[in-house]
């Protein structure tokens, strides 16, 4: 099958995957393995972070894996304890040397810590400038965040990276992004398998023959964000890669956005302004 349609070109020219694999709450032996796993499917984009404690274990991964590394697209993301001017460049050389690699693909502000914000993303701006990282961006900026950033930042942020599901469908977000060529991902994106028991979705599942994740992926994929489903299980990291092959009508997709209720898993990074 041809893969071209599935990469997002950046607002500076990169492409990047629109779906990869997640690597949060995997350790050890399981994010390798996941990895290895993951890369030999298909997948090549891989989303860690230095707050997971894996950046040893996924480079170990993308070194034993027969991909080359010009083909594999590695996030990884500045602490919260690490943020600020200084330390983010001591950061950012620390998940480098622990991930193995001569380069960083895209390299995000992983919360927008209060009063640290401006001085780590000019820290990204330095790395980008310098041409150690390919792209930089934020990840959990709602809009008052992209809001302050655009005061001070000379560089656009090239991905934002969030919460997002049919039951969190933060339209204004996304047309906020689109408006302004910020790559929006989704970090989570099916909700940890919480609504998979959802009726309407089943009944979309049903009439696809997918299953639930599946048919939420495409969504995403769908409405132009890329998506980083987080599994160390080989079936699931497949039926996840196999939502590259198919679509949805514009009429499912209307009614998979009225799935939304301000449901969340993770932190709501307004309490963070």
């Amino acid at each position: 099958m041809n893969h071209s349609q599935h990469f997002a070109t950046l607002n500076n020219g990169v492409k990047m995957p629109m779906l990869g694999l997640g690597a949060w709450d995997m350790y050890g032996k399981e994010a390798e393995q996941a990895t290895i796993d993951g890369l030999a499917i298909g997948y090549r984009l891989i989303d860690t972070a230095s707050m997971y404690g894996n950046e040893k274990e996924i480079g170990n991964a993308i070194r034993k894996s027969n991909v080359p590394r010009s083909e594999i697209f590695v996030t990884t993301k500045v602490n919260n304890i690490d943020q600020g001017y200084d330390p983010t460049l001591r950061a950012f050389d620390a998940s480098l040397k622990k991930l193995n690699v001569d380069y960083i693909d895209l390299y995000l502000i992983h919360w927008p810590i209060k009063n640290k914000r401006k001085q780590t993303w000019l820290a990204l701006e330095k790395l980008y400038d310098e041409k150690r990282v390919k792209a930089i961006g934020v990840a959990n900026y709602l809009i008052p965040f992209l809001d302050e950033l655009s005061d001070y930042a000379k560089i656009i942020p090239m991905v934002n990276q969030v919460e997002f599901t049919p039951w969190l469908f933060q339209k204004d977000l996304l047309d906020y992004c689109v408006q302004r060529n910020i790559q929006l991902q989704s970090y989570s994106p099916l909700a940890r398998g919480k609504k998979f028991d959802d009726e309407r979705l089943l009944q979309l599942a049903n009439k696809y023959d997918r299953s639930p994740a599946q048919i939420v992926l495409r969504w995403n994929i769908d409405h132009g964000i890329s998506a980083i489903p987080k599994s160390s299980n080989k079936i699931r990291l497949q039926e996840n890669y196999d939502s590259l092959n198919f679509s949805l009508t514009a009429e499912d997709m209307l009614a998979i956005d009225g799935f939304n209720e301000n449901f969340r898993i993770c932190d709501d990074p307004m309490m963070m302004l």
